[in-house]
């Protein structure tokens, strides 16, 4: 059902995106209860999402490449280093301002390269947009970006160790509950 997909998103913006659309809101709860709220919200915002998109009947907006697949996987490699860099001790976390952003802006296109129908474009544009609209927001209202100045190859080592562990367990559920992400 498309309208819980779109429900879904916008409870996924607020959490996400109050400390710097409403800073006053989340400022006025008290800190322990503003983070669990918080993740409430946006374990609700995800789970609308994934009953929306399961139960939807999306019309086929347009037939994917051939080629889509492989490029797919490559870029949920990247995502997942991107997911995992923004925490991580490694040099790269030092080079890249918005790790989380970028992780779901190449997210959403992997998935829109293997997937063309109306229900897909909702779910993973909508998903773009938020994070390219966080991305220019939290540029906006924090100019003054202080880059880590930390890193390690021991971190570097770790953060692709875990990124193939990752990548390998979002392939084995994917292929149990959904489309097998590996080409055959």
């Amino acid at each position: 059902m498309v309208a819980l997909i779109l429900i879904g998103l916008i409870l996924w913006t607020w959490p996400h995106l109050s400390k710097e659309y409403t800073p006053g809101l989340r400022a006025g709860l008290p800190e322990n209860a503003a983070r669990p709220l918080v993740a409430v919200v946006a374990l609700i915002a995800v789970v609308l999402m994934v009953i929306g998109y399961r139960t939807a009947d999306g019309a086929q907006v347009y037939f994917p490449p051939a080629w889509g697949q492989h490029l797919n996987n490559l870029l949920m490699v990247i995502a997942v280093l991107m997911l995992g860099t923004a925490h991580s001790k490694s040099r790269l976390r030092g080079r890249l301002r918005h790790p989380m952003f970028l992780a779901v802006i190449l997210w959403g296109i992997a998935h829109l390269l293997v997937r063309g129908d109306s229900a897909s474009l909702l779910l993973w544009g909508g998903m773009i947009v938020w994070a390219v609209a966080g991305w220019l927001v939290t540029n906006a209202r924090h100019p003054d970006y202080i880059p880590y100045a930390g890193g390690t190859l021991a971190g570097d080592i770790r953060l692709a160790l875990i990124t193939v562990v990752v990548f390998a367990v979002i392939v084995l559920i994917h292929g149990w509950l959904g489309p097998n992400p590996l080409p055959m």
